[in-house]
């Protein structure tokens, strides 16, 4: 498959995903989509992230989660969206079962990558 068809279908699935949380009493907000791979870089140097991140390449999003209008900081509050994006697709992938728990991150893996 290549790359621009599986940024459409990742973005077919986001409003899945999107829906769906609205549908069940979750709000988002968008965090990063994009990540050049000079930020993606710089991320990876202050320790916030890592070089090779898939929002360099358009196959991951940062949602910011409100439930009753109050901010959710923590993946625990992410996993009802993180199952569900999972059943999405193969290539789905939530930041929630990342050795370091990003749960906010949403992605579809590409040549490896998370």
């Amino acid at each position: 498959m290549t790359l621009g068809a599986k940024q459409r279908r990742f973005t077919e699935c986001i409003g899945k995903l999107i829906s769906w949380a609205y549908e069940n009493g979750f709000e988002l907000t968008f965090g990063d989509a994009y990540r050049s791979p000079e930020q993606a870089a710089a991320n990876a140097k202050a320790g916030t992230g890592i070089s090779a991140s898939v929002h360099t390449v358009r196959l991951a999003v940062d949602f910011n989660l409100f439930v009753d209008g109050a901010f959710q900081a923590s993946t625990d509050a992410h996993k009802p969206l993180g199952d569900y994006w999972r059943s999405l697709d193969p290539d789905a992938r939530w930041g929630g079962d990342f050795p370091k728990p990003d749960g906010n991150h949403y992605s579809f893996t590409h040549e490896g990558r998370a």
